[in-house]
């Protein structure tokens, strides 16, 4: 029987970089545009589910996917992991993608790949960000839903409300712990270094440049390649991956 794979990807207006980020727009068309018409050709999955919030500015992107052909849900803006939650829990889906809209180039056939090593292995959480060697932006998670319903029901800390998996992540075998079963999908090459994702004024540059020049269905590899021939990467380097997290960190008093 095929499994029934829901991919969930978040997308509020308020960043606190750069407001509204995900509608801006380039050749006329919004990064959430972009982002979801490259998903749609994802063939692992069963559906997209555009997971925005209640807060009134979030309206719009609600009403958005739903004109463009995509299934919408609103909730919590602080607590994402239970947005995540009450978005999927009455499809039961046998296994959740976690994707964010603000990685609009984000590459389908990754997805795909991704979700085909992870079900293979039959574990609970699966992902390419264990082991953080793909460019900041082609991030994918994949975690059987029953993995999820467990961080829901288990998960205190703010991060881990904030963030959707780090409670899976923190618990699981590669970090030692016994409650989730996980595995990395590797890259061979290190391109960690590489950002595509939009938190900046500066990422929106770079994204921008390679929409112009290359289109905005292209491979990871072909803007990876790119980036580094055309030294592209300066551009955006210096900020830090994962910022958002560790702030969350923070405020539960980590470092």
């Amino acid at each position: 029987m095929e499994l029934k794979t829901i991919l969930v990807t978040q997308a509020r207006m308020g960043s606190t970089r750069l407001p509204g980020k995900i509608l801006k727009e380039i050749n006329g068309k919004p990064l959430l545009k972009i982002h979801l018409d490259r998903l749609r050709s994802c063939e692992k999955i069963s559906e997209i589910i555009v997971a925005t919030t209640t807060n009134p500015k979030d309206t719009i992107i609600y009403d958005l996917a739903l004109k463009w052909g995509y299934d919408a849900s609103r909730g919590s803006e602080s607590d994402v992991l239970d947005r995540y939650y009450q978005a999927v829990k009455e499809k039961e889906p046998d296994w959740v993608v976690r994707v964010t809209s603000d990685c609009p180039l984000l590459d389908p056939k990754l997805v795909d790949d991704v979700i085909e090593y992870v079900q293979n292995n039959n574990v609970d959480y699966g992902s390419n960000v264990l082991i953080e060697n793909f460019p900041d932006g082609q991030d994918v998670e994949l975690f059987k839903f029953s993995a999820l319903k467990k961080a829901w029901e288990n998960a205190e800390l703010l991060s881990d409300r904030e963030h959707v998996s780090p409670f899976i992540r923190n618990n699981c075998n590669k970090k030692g712990m016994a409650l989730f079963t996980a595995v990395n999908y590797d890259s061979i090459n290190d391109y960690s270094r590489i950002r595509m994702t939009v938190d900046e004024p500066s990422d929106f540059e770079l994204i921008k440049i390679l929409v112009e020049k290359l289109g905005d269905d292209e491979s990871w590899k072909t803007y990876t390649e790119f980036i580094i021939k055309e030294n592209l990467g300066n551009i955006n380097n210096n900020i830090v991956r994962n910022e958002g997290y560790l702030k969350s960190l923070l405020k539960d008093g980590k470092k």
